[in-house]
């Protein structure tokens, strides 16, 4: 689904239950620093963001850098929540974020961040999650609010 604010989801034909997440100007920083995002609901409640980290996403010690780390945790604070059916896409924005690194992640294997809600205000939406990757366990802890977008007037 796409919106007028140039944000697109939609099923992934090759990942059954999955969702795309994508912007649909290329030029932005979403676009580029991560060229290929999927979500989905959980089970449990929570939602899951995937990123697939390749050696552009790395440090000189070959891992994820910290500030990929970071901006996967900011993007899944809004992916998680559209998913979880909490905010459209649009104009929302961090109002702070706190991460743990627990772990390094590596290239070539996906990299979730699992996103679970914590408690919803008239305008305000209140999340923690981990960041995790196959192999290798917890990445990062995290938690962030975010303000709703405004109504269009």
């Amino acid at each position: 689904m796409s919106d007028d604010r140039g944000f697109r989801s939609e099923p992934d034909p090759d990942n059954p239950g999955w969702h795309t997440w994508q912007l649909n100007d290329a030029t932005r920083f979403n676009s580029w620093m991560f060229p290929r995002l999927l979500v989905r609901r959980e089970d449990d409640g929570k939602a899951r963001l995937r990123m697939f980290p390749e050696h552009r996403h790395t440090n000189l010690a070959d891992n994820v850098h910290g500030g990929t780390v970071l901006a996967l945790v900011d993007i899944a604070l809004f992916a998680c929540s559209r998913m979880l059916g909490i905010i459209e896409a649009g104009t929302a924005v961090t109002l702070d974020l706190s991460v743990q690194f627990i772990g390094a992640a590596k290239p070539g294997l996906p990299c979730d961040a699992v996103t679970e809600l914590l408690k919803e205000t008239r305008r305000l939406v209140f999340l923690r999650g981990i960041v995790e990757q196959d192999g290798i366990g917890i990445v990062a802890a995290y938690s962030g609010t975010i303000r709703k977008p405004t109504s269009p007037r």
